[in-house]
């Protein structure tokens, strides 16, 4: 089933959780689904016999509070219900496991920022929290009004963690009945073609075979699919390739959840959700 039961929105009274939270309600209202909207704040380190615990706490507490109010305000201009929960910690920590322990299918995140240096920082949270968690994630750029399946773009590489990406997409766009395009990247510039021909070729003809792969797991489901070869730098070719087709969303996999991986997320990754002007739905490699 690619629709989602259970939404989990992280909101920190931005302008972009605003609209994530919007966004996500649309889809709720869509998929019958119900909203999580978890905030988070500092966790008190201090020596609480050493002050006044109720003043502390509420220091603590209260701004939470009131952008929980604010987000239950949107909750009704949207006209969904919503349940909050205000936790204490390292943002991206909290949003994991608040996830994980509500059993939610999906985690929608707002991403801040147009100027290029905000866009090319993804944001430390949403890296933490794509690369520790193994639910979708749906980042939001603030500039998006609308959440809609009419053209999906899938962006794979062949790799393993690319598989559950290519499934996700089949799947939506079956379910959505949505136009479904795959795009595979071939680095290269003039100087590699030049200096190692028969190695540029081979790699063109594997991004050919993964994309062969795809449009058969497609068939089987009934699904057609748009194949893209493009070769250059991955994260502006997909990019451009979401723009030029009007994109709704762009589909892709993260790295895994284990060493390394967690902290250094893949850099075409976190470059497409920085650049990209429509919504980025990254699917998990399944467990």
């Amino acid at each position: 089933m690619a629709k989602y039961r259970k939404i989990l929105v992280a909101y920190d009274g931005s302008s972009s959780s605003k609209n994530a939270l919007s966004l996500a309600s649309h889809l709720a209202r869509e998929d019958k689904s119900w909203i999580k909207v978890v905030a988070v704040v500092p966790a008190y380190e201090g020596d609480l016999e050493l002050t006044g615990v109720g003043n502390i706490k509420e220091a603590i507490e209260g701004p939470g509070k009131k952008l929980l109010a604010d987000a239950m305000a949107i909750a009704e201009q949207e006209d969904v219900h919503i349940l909050t929960d205000l936790e204490q910690g390292e943002p991206y920590e909290r949003i994991v496991h608040v996830a994980e322990e509500e059993n939610c299918d999906l985690i929608v995140l707002g991403r801040k920022g147009r100027h290029p240096v905000e866009r090319e920082l993804m944001g430390a949270v949403t890296a933490r929290v794509i690369g520790h968690t193994g639910k979708d994630v749906l980042v939001v750029p603030e500039n998006c009004r609308q959440l809609q399946w009419e053209r999906l773009l899938l962006a794979t590489d062949g790799s393993r963690f690319s598989q559950q990406a290519v499934h996700k997409a089949i799947t939506l766009a079956k379910e959505r009945q949505s136009k479904l395009t795959a795009i595979t990247v071939v680095y290269s510039n003039d100087e590699f073609i030049t200096l190692a021909p028969e190695t540029h070729n081979a790699m063109v003809d594997e991004a050919h075979e993964v994309l062969d792969t795809v449009t058969e797991l497609a068939a089987a489901d009934h699904v057609a699919v748009e194949v893209v070869v493009k070769e250059g730098d991955a994260p502006q070719a997909i990019t451009d390739l979401a723009m030029d087709q009007k994109a709704d969303m762009i589909i892709m996999g993260s790295h895994g959840r284990k060493g390394l991986t967690r902290l250094l997320m893949g850099s075409v990754t976190e470059r497409v959700i920085g650049f990209a002007g429509c919504p980025v739905l990254i699917s998990h490699l399944s467990s």
